[in-house]
C-alpha cells in the first residue's frame, strides 16, 4: 500500500510540472516581471444536506450549542457504522454534471489516518484514488480562460477546536465532526491571483445555483488550500507550497501575492524553495510555516473496509441532468436575449449569487427569479430598472440585503403598472416604494396611492394650472428670467411645483404648462 501511494505521488509531482505549461502560454505580471505564477486551488465546499454524510446526526451552524448534534459514529464509538446519505450523492453528481465533469459509474472511499484532538476516528473518510467525479472544467468568462478540473471528491469534515487561553485547556465541539464535503480539485491552470479569486467566485456561483452548496466563506461552509509555485520565464514551475484555510476570496487573492514574492526572493538569492504547507497571517499579510508537506505514504491511506464501493449508474446520472436547475451561464444568455444591458444582468446575477439555498438541493428565491415573475406580461428593461435602480438602492440605503426585501412580486408588478398606465408619476411610484420598505405593508401600491393621495391629477390640468401660478407667484424673480429666455431657469419653478403636487404631476405637464403661462 506504502508504495502504491508512493507511484501516485511521485506521478502527481511530474504531473504538476508537466500540466501547469501544457495548457497556458506565459502571462505577463508587471509585479513579478521575469517570473511566471502557477496557482491550483483545492475547494472544500460543505455540501447543504438536514443530515451528515455517513450518520443519521443533522447538520449544525454557528448558532448550534456545541456537542448537540452528534450521534455515537461522530464520535468514533467502537462497534458504530456508516451509512451513506444519498442526498450527498445526488448533490455531488449534480456538481460534477455544472462542472462538466465525468461522473464515475464506480468510486469508493478511503481513510486517511492522521491525529487531530477534533478527529475521534483517528481517520478522515474520502474518496482520494477513486473519487465520484474526473476531468471537468470551469470557464472564466471575464479572463477568457478555462481551469480544467482534476476531480470531485465527497469527504467528512472534522470537528471543531476552539482555544480558551483563560482557562487553558482546548475545547472539542463535534458537532461539524462527519459533516458532508466535497473537495473540488483544480488542475494548476491560472496565472495571477485575480485569475484564482474569479475561479473561487464563479464556482462559489455554480454551487449555489444548483443548491449543492450555500458556499459561504464567512461562515466556513466554503475554504480553500491554494498551492502556489514561481518559476522563470521558459523553465518548468517550481517547488509548490500549499496555503491552508483560507475563507475569504480578499485574502486568498492577497496570500497568493505575498507567497509569489517569498519564493522569488528566495531564488533570486539562490536558496530553494522547500515543499511545505504554510498558513496565512491576514493582519501581517504573510505566509508562515505550518509543517514540511505530508506525502501520501504519510496519511496511510487505505480503503475503508467498511463502506461498499458507490455504484452510480447512468439511468441515475440521466435523470439528475434532466432536472438540473439553470446554469449562471443560461441565466446570463437568456436575460440578455431579453434586452437588457449587460450591467443590469451583472447587478442581477451579482445579488441573485447570495440567495437563499435550502437542505437538499432546494433553490432559493433570489433576484432572477423575483425579476422573472415581475417581468411575465411586462417590459423587461422597465422592471429591471425598479429593480436594480430604486428597489436594490433603497434596500442599500437601509443596510439591508435582498432576502430581506418585503416587497413582493404582486407590489412591485402593482407598482410598474401604475406607473406604465399613468395613474402615478414616476416621483410618486418611488414614493410608494419607499413606503412599503419602510411600514413593511402588505397593501397593494394601488390601496396606498389612493390613502397617501398619490394618484396623478386628472381634472384636465386645472390643478396643474393652479400650482403653476401659484410657483410663478413664490418665485417672481426666476419667472422675470425665464421670461427674458433662460430657460434653465425653469427647473426650479418646476420644483417648487412638484413639491406642491407631492409628485402628482407629471414634469413633461408643468414644463409645458410654465412655459405657457410665461411666455
Amino acid at each position: 500500500m506504502l508504495a502504491h501511494g508512493r507511484t501516485r505521488l511521485l506521478t502527481h509531482k511530474f504531473l504538476w510540472r508537466r500540466q501547469a505549461h501544457a495548457v497556458r502560454a506565459p502571462l505577463e505580471d508587471a509585479r513579478w516581471p521575469g517570473w511566471e505564477l502557477v496557482v491550483g486551488i483545492e475547494v472544500h465546499a460543505q455540501i447543504k444536506s438536514r443530515r451528515k454524510l455517513f450518520s443519521e446526526a443533522l447538520s449544525s451552524d454557528l448558532t448550534t450549542p456545541p456537542n448537540t448534534h452528534v450521534v455515537p459514529f461522530d464520535a468514533a464509538f467502537p462497534g458504530t457504522l456508516p451509512r451513506l446519505n444519498p442526498k450527498c450523492v445526488e448533490l455531488g453528481v449534480r456538481t460534477a454534471i455544472a462542472l462538466n465533469a465525468e461522473v464515475q459509474h464506480r468510486s469508493a472511499f478511503d481513510r486517511k489516518h492522521y491525529f487531530y484532538a477534533d478527529l475521534p476516528s483517528g481517520y478522515q473518510i474520502t474518496q482520494q484514488y477513486a473519487p465520484i467525479a474526473r476531468n471537468g472544467c470551469l470557464a472564466l468568462e471575464r479572463e477568457g480562460i478555462s481551469v480544467r478540473v482534476k476531480q470531485v471528491q465527497l469527504e467528512q469534515d472534522t470537528g471543531k477546536s476552539t482555544f480558551l487561553p483563560r482557562n487553558r485547556i482546548t475545547a472539542i465541539d463535534l458537532n461539524r465532526a462527519g459533516m458532508p464535503l466535497m473537495e473540488i480539485v483544480s488542475e494548476p491552470d491560472m496565472r495571477s491571483p485575480e485569475e484564482a479569486g474569479s475561479y473561487v467566485r464563479t464556482l462559489q456561483a455554480l454551487l449555489r445555483s444548483v443548491g449543492s452548496s450555500d458556499g459561504n466563506m464567512e461562515q466556513g461552509s466554503l475554504r480553500c488550500d491554494v498551492n502556489v509555485s514561481v518559476n522563470r520565464k521558459g523553465e518548468p514551475p517550481g517547488t509548490r507550497c500549499e496555503i491552508k484555510n483560507l475563507n475569504s476570496v480578499k485574502f486568498m487573492m492577497v496570500a497568493i501575492a505575498c507567497e509569489a514574492f517569498r519564493q522569488i526572493s528566495l531564488l533570486e538569492r539562490g536558496l530553494p524553495v522547500p515543499q511545505e504547507t504554510r498558513g496565512f497571517n491576514e493582519e501581517r499579510a504573510e505566509t508562515y510555516s505550518l509543517r514540511s508537506k505530508e506525502d501520501a505514504p504519510d496519511y496511510r491511506y487505505m480503503p475503508d473496509p467498511n463502506i461498499p464501493p458507490l455504484l452510480i449508474d447512468s439511468t441515475f446520472i440521466d435523470a439528475i441532468r434532466q432536472h438540473m436547475p439553470e446554469l449562471p451561464d443560461a441565466t446570463r444568455g437568456r436575460l440578455l436575449a431579453q434586452g437588457l444591458s449587460q450591467r443590469d444582468v451583472e447587478v442581477l446575477m451579482d445579488v441573485d449569487s447570495g440567495r437563499e439555498v435550502g437542505f437538499d438541493g432546494q433553490l432559493g428565491h433570489g433576484a432572477v427569479a423575483y425579476f422573472d415573475d415581475v417581468a411575465r406580461g411586462r417590459d423587461p428593461k422597465v422592471v429591471v430598472n425598479w429593480i436594480t435602480h430604486e428597489l436594490l438602492g433603497q434596500l442599500a440605503f437601509r443596510d439591508e440585503t435582498f432576502k430581506e426585501n418585503p416587497m413582493s412580486v404582486a407590489q412591485m408588478g402593482d407598482l410598474i403598472d401604475l406607473v406604465q398606465t399613468g395613474k402615478v408619476t414616476g416621483t410618486s411610484g418611488k414614493t410608494i416604494l419607499r413606503h412599503i420598505l419602510t411600514n413593511r405593508t402588505a397593501d397593494s401600491p394601488s390601496k396606498i396611492a389612493d390613502d397617501l393621495k398619490l394618484l396623478a391629477a386628472t381634472d384636465d390640468g386645472a390643478s396643474l394650472e393652479k400650482w403653476c401660478q401659484e410657483a410663478i407667484a413664490a418665485l417672481p424673480e426666476q419667472a422675470d428670467v425665464v421670461r427674458r429666455g433662460n430657460l434653465k431657469v425653469v427647473n426650479k419653478i418646476m420644483g417648487h411645483v412638484m413639491k406642491t403636487s407631492r409628485g402628482t404631476a407629471k414634469a413633461q405637464d408643468v414644463r409645458a404648462m410654465l412655459l405657457k403661462l410665461l411666455s
